[in-house]
């Protein structure tokens, strides 16, 4: 049973989350080999929405932009939007067009489950989380065994 960690050191400090690579298989691998490719180096989070999540990964910076790869919305009724420091894909209103940009929740978002594909909690840095204004830099992301 794999559960790698995801490592964001940003300009604020260092988040931590745990890969659901059992849960969510095709979600976090795209993560996981988006990160290995240095994909999510000195990429900003774009969109900050005070009680509800940051978000980041866009290339392009304005959240319009992505990996030249889509996947398909990957859900299961296990994975919710329940705490703070869920970590989940954004797409458009297509549920197959999640891509590289992925969220973080700021509370519990209850009505995004089943909708929006659930890959990782943070287990470290929560308070990191919560600092992230738009902006603030993913200077490197990289993959950590356990």
């Amino acid at each position: 049973k794999k559960e790698r960690i995801a490592v964001i050191e940003t300009t604020k400090g260092t988040i931590k989350f745990k890969l659901f690579e059992n849960d969510a298989p095709i979600t976090a691998k795209n993560f996981i080999d988006l990160a290995n490719k240095g994909f999510y180096n000195n990429l900003k989070f774009h969109r900050v929405e005070p009680n509800f999540v940051i978000q980041g990964g866009d290339p392009k910076g304005d959240g319009s932009g992505g990996s030249e790869k889509t996947i398909p919305l990957e859900v299961t009724p296990k994975l919710k939007h329940d705490s703070a420091g869920v970590v989940a894909m954004a797409r458009t209103p297509d549920p197959n067009s999640a891509s590289s940009q992925f969220y973080i929740t700021l509370e519990s978002t209850p009505f995004l489950d089943m909708q929006y594909a659930v890959f990782g909690k943070v287990v470290e840095g929560l308070d990191v989380v919560k600092n992230i204004r738009v902006g603030d830099v993913m200077k490197k992301v990289t993959i950590a065994d356990k």
